[in-house]
Order: structure tokens, then sequence, then C-alpha cells
């Protein structure tokens, strides 16, 4: 997959759009939307969880389509296009996590708190719906099941 840094740290927009095989940092993600005009920084890890609908979990491991990171950036765009928006990085990782790893990490900064905080959550939602990316869950019985797959 590919990493996208199309913007200098610290000047708005879209700083941060990658889906990635390595993990995720939040500090830098954070570090990414800083803005001096910014009064709220809000920010979000999606982590990998120990049970699933009453099941216990003891892996995910996510798939992503060629076209995963351009979407991303398309969806990191369109929240940054919103003029309350200083600054948005989002990052999705691939490959195989165990328990407590973090799979998604999304950042926005803004001048108060109320924006941020809608922000953030309209880049979450929006890439959880739209992002090309599935995931295998690895049960403990040693079944397991894909989710978000065509």
């Amino acid at each position: 997959m590919t990493t996208e840094n199309p913007t200098p740290t610290g000047s708005g927009g879209v700083i941060r759009a990658e889906v990635i095989d390595a993990p995720l940092d939040l500090a830098a993600h954070e570090a990414d939307v800083a803005d001096p005009r910014a009064g709220a920084v809000v920010s979000f890890q999606g982590v990998v969880r120990d049970h699933d609908h009453g099941r216990g979990v003891t892996l995910l491991e996510y798939e992503g389509h060629p076209t995963a990171a351009a979407i991303l950036r398309e969806v990191a765009s369109e929240i940054a296009a919103d003029p309350a928006v200083y600054a948005v990085a989002v990052s999705h990782r691939i490959g195989t996590l165990q328990i407590g790893d973090v799979a998604l990490v999304a950042s926005v900064s803004t001048a108060h708190r109320a924006a941020a905080f809608a922000a953030c959550a309209r880049l979450v939602d929006e890439a959880k719906a739209r992002l090309p990316i599935w995931k295998r869950q690895v049960f403990h019985d040693g079944t397991e099941e894909w989710v978000n797959c065509p």
C-alpha cells in the first residue's frame, strides 16, 4: 500500500492519509495536525479487542484493495474541506494484528472542541463505510470469518 504525505506538517489540509503494514503512532498523528490556531485536537484509535459478538478473538488480519490508500485520501480530503477543520491525519493498518494492536488512527484539529469531535467522528465513520479493507477474525475455537468482505 502507499503512503501519502503531500502537505508539510502544520500547514493544514490533509497531512497524512495512509494504508500501511506497520504499527500506527497516535502521537505522530497528533503532531501532524498541530496548528497554532487550533484550540482542539481530537484523536481516535481503533484497537483490536479480544471478542466479537460473544466469541473470543485471538487475532485479526486486514487485507486492503490496491485503491484503499486513494480512497482514504479522498475521505480525508472531504473532512479537510470543512472550513472549521485545520488539519487531518488518518492511517489504517493492514496485515496481521494481535489483541491490543491499533488498526486505525484518526486525528483532526479545529478551533473548538465540538467541531473537532464532529469532524473526527465523520472521518472514522466514512473511513469505515468506504474503505475497501477486509477483516479476517480468528476465534479461540479455531474458526474464522471474513467481515466487510463482498
